[in-house]
């Protein structure tokens, strides 16, 4: 992704549209609230290794895990579970969070998604569809942050972030 702002913003409002479009949440709350979340504890090695292969098959180099990134991944997750509903914007705007995290001039990108049980079937999600497999495949990328937050009581009961940073 382009460092200037302005390439940044198009880039930022065309990913959003991808993302909106490529089915990561039908941004409607869920009337009766959600209840109460909890995080789940995941292999971010196993995580890192498999988007490492994948990103291998496409002849890109490996990615490993970031504690800044896990922690603003499990934000983001949590942000959504408790509005029951997936937006790039429920912890507030991801470049401000990058900042947060320290990786505000860096190459950044997140994918969100609900509903899978596992890693292995968000995975797939993400690869099918072109936005987020974008992000997953973008050579600058060599650390990531992985969570899942659950909210039994929501529509899609299981929230994922993924954000990747690059040098």
């Amino acid at each position: 992704m382009p460092k200037s702002r302005t390439a940044r913003s198009l880039i930022t409002a065309a990913i959003l549209t991808g993302l909106a479009l490529g089915g990561c949440g039908s941004g409607t709350p869920l009337l009766d609230g959600v209840g109460p979340t909890s995080d789940v504890i995941l292999d971010a090695g196993a995580a890192a290794a498999a988007i490492s292969r994948y990103r291998a098959q496409h002849g890109l180099g490996p990615v490993a895990i970031d504690s800044r990134l896990i922690k603003a991944a499990s934000y983001e997750a949590a942000a959504n579970a408790r509005a029951g509903l997936l937006s790039h914007d429920h912890g507030g705007s991801f470049e401000t969070r990058m900042a947060s995290a320290g990786f505000g001039r860096k190459y950044t990108a997140e994918n969100l998604s609900a509903g899978s049980e596992t890693f292995d079937q968000v995975l797939g999600r993400w690869k099918a569809s072109s936005a987020h497999n974008s992000n997953m495949l973008m050579p600058q990328a060599r650390r990531i942050g992985i969570a899942r937050v659950d909210a039994p009581g929501s529509r899609y009961k299981r929230y994922w972030a993924l954000v990747l940073a690059g040098d």
